[in-house]
């Protein structure tokens, strides 16, 4: 450019401006971006050296290209490579230059505002002449700003190939170059970053690919049943995924189950339960119906997947098999409750029922609203008062929405089959749901046991030490047949005590034949048996009495051998206001009234009997 006002010359310069600055567009990277704008400044606007500091993240400077037309014999400027200047100390160098523009000159008589941080390298060449000659520690900069303002960087040229400090064409040229220099960088740093974004979103994409698939692995495979149901909008509850060990689990193919709900699937029972667990992470045990018709125990764990931004998105729900545990948990209420020979209520299960029935209120107190007739207070059928009947299904202390007639294993019952048993009455209640006792007794609305009215041979009616006047309308009571066979030991003892054993289990079938639904029928130990019956009169009780009498005279083969025991029987009461011990006290004595009576063994020692007392 050494003379710049002859028009070829400044054509000439536009011309190579336009292919540096076509370099610089060219550029793929940061790196050669950069490298592309101190080349360029070297090459096309006629100067010998060329430097591009960088704002680092941090606000600080970075040497991040240099140029030089001829290396120099000192090393040159590469020896600034990766020098950093404090952003501080480069803000005060650029206010106190002289103002060219946008461009800042620093003449060599200001080199002290030229901080000790600053990387900076002067050359060896000439000194000036004249006023217009460049010194060797003369700077011209051309900061670079992004389109907001934000400084990106700064170009240093060095040593114009003409020997002056640059003229107006040449600093407009740097001008104009340094905006398109900012341009280049801007959008090499743009593509750096979406490179670099792209990057991350590439691996984050194949982690959630790779975690998608495990956890397909996981839901598909998993060797217990998993289910995934909607939270919101039109399929709010229904299962959307299942996996194939649930649908082996209930015996459904996966078709049926996605157009499903558990809310479908639960037993009716169980389905409060299950909305409370639905509504939060949690467990629950509950029984989910099978394609045959029953209902599998299984233990629900509730895990809510939720989205950063929109919150619950779905539940997870791991259904866990706990058939045999529950099955387990049956046989052991069983074998605790029952008596293992006959499949009877035992003692303690007597007692128990009978607590359940008897209050501390005293007769005089619970008589007073107590009515008479058949239904009154009672089943409309039978008369029993409603919650007065135990069950007697095997499964004393659970109740019947857990253990009763909708239950059914699904691999079947194990234990000691409770053939002799009776189910539920209609219209007996069950504890509340959450397992708390509903009324007194836990069953309910507790209904007082009174005892029923005595009438005497002129048709009075007789008082005694549990009844009052106020208790002598009531005509319906819970009666307590206490059974004692006769004949027993010498079947032990001529025929052994698995011949008694047999004998024992065919009385305990005839006894349970026949009583009536909601009775119970207990072994008391060795052969005495216990019959509960409730809402029944004394005229009532002595015809049960007749029955059970009957259904045990009767011969019995045990072994291709006829064998045969008798019975006696003492029907006593059972009250509020009296004890377990009184009742079955009662009733003892009344049966041995009449054995006594009939001339059978009696009493030797207070407590004993002449026959075997088996535990």
């Amino acid at each position: 450019m050494e003379a710049e006002s002859e028009p070829y010359v400044r054509l000439a310069t536009l011309r190579t401006l336009h292919r540096v600055v076509a370099d610089l567009n060219a550029a793929r990277s940061l790196a050669g971006t950069l490298q592309a704008v101190v080349e360029g400044a070297v090459h096309g606007l006629g100067f010998d050296a060329a430097a591009v500091s960088l704002v680092r993240p941090d606000g600080d400077l970075v040497v991040a290209a240099v140029w030089e037309l001829e290396e120099s014999t000192m090393g040159g400027p590469s020896v600034l490579l990766g020098q950093v200047g404090s952003r501080e100390s480069w803000d005060r160098l650029l206010g106190v230059s002289d103002h060219w523009g946008t461009l800042r000159f620093l003449p060599y008589d200001r080199g002290w505002a030229v901080a000790s941080d600053i990387p900076r390298w002067i050359g060896d060449g000439p000194m000036p002449v004249y006023a217009n000659d460049w010194h060797p520690a003369d700077g011209l900069l051309a900061p670079m700003y992004s389109a907001g303002g934000d400084l990106l960087g700064v170009l240093s040229v060095d040593r114009p190939r003409s020997g002056k400090r640059p003229g107006a064409w040449t600093r407009e040229a740097l001008e104009m170059f340094s905006l398109q220099a900012s341009i280049a960088i801007g959008n090499a740093r743009l593509r750096a970053e979406m490179q670099r974004a792209l990057a991350r979103l590439e691996k984050e994409q194949q982690a959630l690919r790779a975690s998608e698939e495990s956890f397909r692995q996981a839901f598909e495979y998993a060797p217990s049943g998993m289910a995934i149901t909607e939270l919101h909008g039109a399929g709010r509850g229904q299962l959307t995924r299942v996996n194939d060990a649930l649908c082996r689990l209930l015996g459904r193919p996966r078709a049926v189950l996605r157009q499903q709900s558990f809310v479908d699937l639960v037993h009716p029972d169980d389905r409060a339960l299950l909305e409370r667990t639905s509504a939060e992470s949690g467990r629950a045990e509950l029984r989910l119906s099978r394609r045959d018709g029953g209902y599998q125990w299984v233990c629900l764990r509730n895990s809510i997947v939720a989205d950063a931004a929109e919150g619950p998105s779905f539940l997870l729900t791991h259904v866990e098999d706990i058939e045999d545990r529950k099955r387990h948990e049956l046989q052991l209420a069983h074998r605790a409750s029952h008596d293992a020979l006959t499949g009877l209520p035992n003692g303690a299960e007597l007692k128990a029922r009978l607590g359940r029935r008897l209050c501390g209120q005293p007769q005089s107190a619970v008589a007073a609203g107590h009515q008479d007739g058949p239904g009154a207070d009672g089943h409309p059928e039978t008369g029993r008062p409603v919650g007065a009947g135990v069950p007697d299904d095997g499964f004393a202390g659970y109740p019947e929405s857990l253990f009763g007639e909708s239950y059914r294993p699904a691999g079947g019952y194990d234990g000691p089959e409770p053939a002799y048993g009776h189910g539920l009455p209609e219209g007996y209640p069950v504890p509340a749901a959450d397992g708390a006792p509903a009324g007194a007794n836990g069953y309910g609305e507790h209904v007082h046991a009174v005892v029923p009215a005595d009438h005497g041979p002129g048709g009075e009616v007789r008082t005694g030490p549990f009844r009052s006047s106020a208790a002598a309308a009531v005509e319906k009571g819970l009666a307590v047949l206490f059974c004692d066979l006769d004949g027993f030991k010498s079947i032990n003892d001529r025929f052994g005590h698995n011949a008694g054993d047999a004998v024992l289990v065919e009385v305990a079938r005839r006894l349970s034949s026949a009583v009536r639904d909601g009775d119970t029928v207990a072994r008391l130990g060795g052969d005495e048996f216990v019959v509960l019956a409730d809402g029944i009169g004394r005229d009532e009780a002595k015809d049960l009495a007749h029955r059970l009498r009957n259904a045990i005279i009767p011969p019995m083969r045990i072994d291709g051998r006829g064998m045969r025991v008798g019975v006696s029987l003492g029907v006593g009461w059972a009250g509020c206001g009296m004890s377990i011990e009184e009742v079955l006290h009662t009733a003892d004595e009344r049966m041995y009234d009449e054995k006594r009576a009939r001339g059978g063994a009696v009493r030797g020692a207070r407590g004993e009997r002449s026959h075997r007392r088996a535990g």
